[in-house]
């Protein structure tokens, strides 16, 4: 079944300090916060066109919800709660803290219908949550996790590659502790510099070196996979593009691409290519592959096609809904 999110976005509402690579007004492209009687407005909006049968959830995301007053976050979910009472959504999932998880907060979010809860992690290493100002220990993720668990939530822990302090190896560790601590579901995120904050400050210092596009999609692509074969769903690879994240505008600097995530599919499948075609050359092709895989197959703005050429391929791409996702059946034309 087709699933969707209604976004609703409350940034920074909650925090009580920013992370250094922290402006959520900038990244999410929303300076101002919606009341709980705004709410309404912003569901009714999206439920307007999701009248297909999919299963929709209120996402509650951009701040760190469990951090607000308690009586406030009891009116946004109260609000949310109507719509699962009215059979017009399947649940509610919302973003938050490690260090903001306890059992009353869960206790309320249980009440109102909460499903799942995303953890902003994006790192388990000590090192690098001091270096970004997480203000917290990689043991407050582990404790949180176990917590959200034990009391029947579905658990997302976010992560973020490139941080300050971060190599691949810790990112690496970051990509096993995530699977070890139960998630069943993850997003991935370069970090990127925006200005005003302390980590633009670090970056016009020369304290710190941002990925860059090739060595950021090289990271996600194997961390990826990897979640996949955990069985840990990858819902956002890259940040969601807004206005802001323009180089003439809030971005500073950093691995940022509109396409991250079909950058990464190009390079998952050139992979895959250069394995099966190694010993093709000078030949006509049919590449079979799952319809939804087709684009990637040619690589984005078409990047794969050099590969077809430099082997002096000719290659015709067609798509079969039989085939698992990176399943390729080759044939001669």
């Amino acid at each position: 079944m087709k699933h969707s999110n209604i976004p609703i976005f409350i940034p920074e509402l909650a925090c009580p300090h920013q992370c250094i690579f922290c402006n959520q007004s900038k990244i999410s492209g929303q300076k101002d916060i919606p009341q709980p009687e705004n709410i309404p407005a912003i569901i009714e909006s999206h439920l307007a066109t999701m009248n297909d049968g999919r299963e929709i959830e209120i996402a509650f995301f951009g701040g760190s919800f469990t951090g607000i007053p308690y009586d406030l976050q009891e009116r946004y979910l109260s609000v949310a709660y109507n719509y699962i009472e009215a059979g017009k959504i399947n649940g509610i999932r919302l973003s938050t803290r490690p260090d903001y998880i306890n059992e009353k907060i869960l206790d309320l979010l249980k009440r109102y219908g909460v499903k799942t809860i995303e953890l902003g992690a994006q790192s388990t290493d000590d090192t690098v949550l001091l270096a970004s100002g997480r203000g917290h220990k990689s043991e407050a993720i582990r404790q949180a996790s176990e917590l959200i668990l034990k009391n029947g939530f579905h658990l997302g822990l976010q992560m973020m590659i490139g941080l300050p302090q971060d190599n691949y190896e810790r990112s690496s560790k970051t990509v096993d502790d995530i699977i070890s601590l139960g998630a069943d579901n993850t997003r991935i995120y370069p970090t990127l510099v925006i200005k005003g904050t302390q980590l633009a400050k670090l970056y016009e210092m020369g304290h710190y070196k941002p990925l860059d596009i090739p060595t950021a999609v090289s990271w996600a692509k194997e961390f990826y996979l990897r979640f996949e074969k955990a069985n840990v769903k990858v819902l956002r690879v890259g940040l969601h593009p807004s206005e802001e994240l323009d180089y003439n505008k809030s971005l500073l600097a950093g691995p940022y691409h509109k396409s991250f995530m079909e950058l990464m599919m190009s390079a998952i499948w050139r992979d895959i290519l250069e394995r099966e075609l190694k010993e093709r050359h000078d030949e006509q092709l049919r590449l079979t592959v799952n319809p939804h895989q087709v684009n990637f197959v040619w690589g984005y703005q078409g990047s794969n096609k050099d590969l077809f050429q430099s082997k002096k391929l000719e290659v015709k791409i067609s798509g079969d809904e039989s085939l698992s996702k990176y399943e390729i059946k080759i044939s001669h034309c």
